[in-house]
C-alpha cells in the first residue's frame, strides 16, 4: 500500500492530507485505475512471498535451487548465495489470485475476467523483468579474482514505478471477447498486446471535478507546484482551472547552541513561503 501511495503521490486520483497520507477514491470496474490495482496487487504478492522464501520464513520454499551451480569460469564468477525463487512466488500468486476469477467465470469466460487475469499476469511479469544480479568479490586483498553472484528482486518502489508507466500507457480493449483480447481501435488491432501491458475497457470518470455520488473529491484546494511540469504541477493538477497563491509564515527554532551548564539557547527564525492551491 505504501508503494502505491508513493507512486501516485502527485496525482489527480487522490487527496493529499499530509506526507503520503492518501485517500483513494473508489475505483470503477474495467478502468485504468482498476488495471493498475490488479497488477500492483499481483506484483506485491509475488514480491512478498518470494522475500519470505529467501528469508527462510516458509517451509514450502527457499532459495532458487536451480542457480546453486554453474556460472562462467572464464569471466571469474559463479552462482552462489541465495537467489530469490521468483518461480514459486509467481505460482503462488496465480493460484491465489487467478483461480478464484476462473472458478467464478468458468476459466476466463467474460471479457472483464480475461482482462483482469491479464493485468494480474502483467504485475507478475513486472517483477520478473526487473530482476537483477548482485555479486560479491572474493580474492586476496579485495582483488575480486572470483565473484559469487545471485539473482534478486528490485525494490518494490521500482516495480511500482514501472507499473505506473504501464498505467500511463495502458491500452483500451474491446468489451466483446472473441478468441482473444483485442484493441478497441480497429486500426491498431494488428499491433500485438504485450504481457506487460495494462488493459482497460471503460474510460475513467473525471477526477478533476467533485462528484459526491461517485465519491470523487476533485482537485479544488489541492496544493500544487507552480514550477513543475510533472503530475504535481499546477497546470496538470488543477486541470486548467488555475491556482491561488498565498503566503505562509513559518516560525521555528534555529542556530541552537549548548550553554554550559546546562541548557540549549536558540533563536526564533521566521520564513515566508508561497503556497499554491488549485482553484
Amino acid at each position: 500500500i505504501l508503494a502505491c501511495k508513493i507512486t501516485f503521490y502527485s496525482s489527480t486520483r487522490k487527496v493529499i492530507k499530509g506526507s503520503y497520507e492518501v485517500t483513494f477514491v473508489p475505483c470503477f470496474a474495467g478502468t485504468k485505475e482498476t488495471a493498475f490495482i490488479y497488477a500492483v496487487t499481483s506484483a506485491g504478492l509475488v514480491h512478498s512471498v518470494t522475500r519470505s522464501c529467501s528469508a527462510g520464513n516458509m517451509t514450502e520454499c527457499s532459495c532458487d535451487m536451480n542457480l546453486r551451480h554453474g556460472g562462467s569460469a572464464s569471466e571469474g564468477w559463479h552462482w552462489g548465495g541465495c537467489s530469490d525463487d521468483i518461480h514459486y512466488g509467481m505460482s503462488f500468486s496465480r493460484k491465489f489470485l487467478d483461480v478464484p476469477i476462473k472458478n467464478i467465470t468458468g476459466k476466463s469466460g467474460s471479457g472483464l475476467a480475461a482482462m483482469n487475469l491479464h493485468n494480474n499476469e502483467a504485475g507478475r511479469q513486472a517483477v520478473a523483468k526487473l530482476m537483477s544480479v548482485d555479486c560479491r568479490c572474493h580474492g586476496v586483498s579485495g582483488s575480486c579474482a572470483v565473484k559469487t553472484c545471485w539473482k534478486t528482486m528490485s525494490a518494490f518502489e521500482k516495480i511500482g514505478q514501472f507499473l505506473k508507466d504501464k498505467y500511463e500507457n495502458s491500452i483500451q480493449i474491446s468489451d466483446r471477447l472473441k478468441k482473444k483480447l483485442r484493441r478497441k481501435e480497429k486500426s491498431q488491432r494488428k499491433i500485438p498486446i504485450g504481457k506487460e501491458d495494462l488493459l482497460y475497457v471503460n474510460k475513467s470518470p473525471n477526477y478533476c471535478v467533485e462528484d459526491q455520488k461517485l465519491g470523487i473529491p476533485g482537485t479544488q484546494g489541492r496544493e500544487c507546484n507552480r514550477t513543475s511540469e510533472g503530475p504535481n504541477g499546477c497546470n496538470l493538477l488543477c486541470c486548467g482551472r488555475g491556482y491561488n497563491t498565498h503566503v505562509v509564515r513559518h516560525v521555528e527554532r534555529c542556530e541552537c547552541k549548548f550553554v554550559w551548564c546546562c541548557y540549549v539557547r536558540c533563536r526564533r527564525c521566521e520564513t515566508m513561503t508561497d503556497v499554491h492551491t488549485c482553484k
